[in-house]
């Protein structure tokens, strides 16, 4: 009977071994899987800037002065409502991203950083307005607050990237994509 009982015991000490096992291999794949959704998030986040109706809605919203208030940008361009309503928007669900943890910050700010400030430069005034005539404000909350998550964590400070990054080299270098 002794070695059945050590055939069992042996059983039960290689069942823990398999379900610890399993546990573990479990948390690599969820891992995995949250890098990935991460890196699809981020790419989907490149590719809305690289349609041309924001590329449009980016130089006209360039173009314009900073804090032009809401009757003066629809002045100013006859298409400018859109363009300032598509950036905002887009900004919007980047902000709310960046919140949520969806895409990582410094994705964002690799990928919008400069740009953010600028166009929150542009639009803040634009948006302010908005508010007070919705009498809602939060609208574009999550474009005001990503705009001043990054002026605060980047600061006046920031090197372009071209500057900052100029000592760069890849990890490895191999023919395979």
């Amino acid at each position: 009977m002794t070695d059945l009982s050590r055939f069992a015991d042996m059983a039960e000490i290689f069942a823990a071994f398999v379900v610890i096992g399993g546990l573990l291999f479990a948390l690599v794949q969820m891992r995995q899987a949250r890098q990935q959704r991460r890196e699809l998030a981020a790419i989907e986040l490149f590719r809305s800037f690289g349609n041309p109706q924001f590329s449009e809605a980016f130089r006209c919203v360039l173009e314009l002065p900073d804090d032009l208030d809401r009757q003066a940008l629809m002045n100013a361009y006859p298409n400018a409502q859109d363009h300032a309503m598509l950036i905002a928007m887009t900004m919007e669900n980047i902000g709310v991203m960046t919140y949520q943890r969806i895409v990582p910050f410094a994705v964002v700010s690799n990928l919008v950083g400069g740009s953010t400030g600028l166009l929150w430069r542009k639009l803040g005034k634009w948006t302010s307005d908005l508010r007070d005539e919705l009498g809602e404000p939060s609208t574009f909350e999550w474009f005001q607050w990503l705009a001043e998550q990054l002026d605060e964590i980047e600061g006046d400070n920031q090197l372009p990237a071209y500057e900052a990054h100029r000592d760069w080299t890849p990890a490895k270098l191999t023919q395979e994509i």
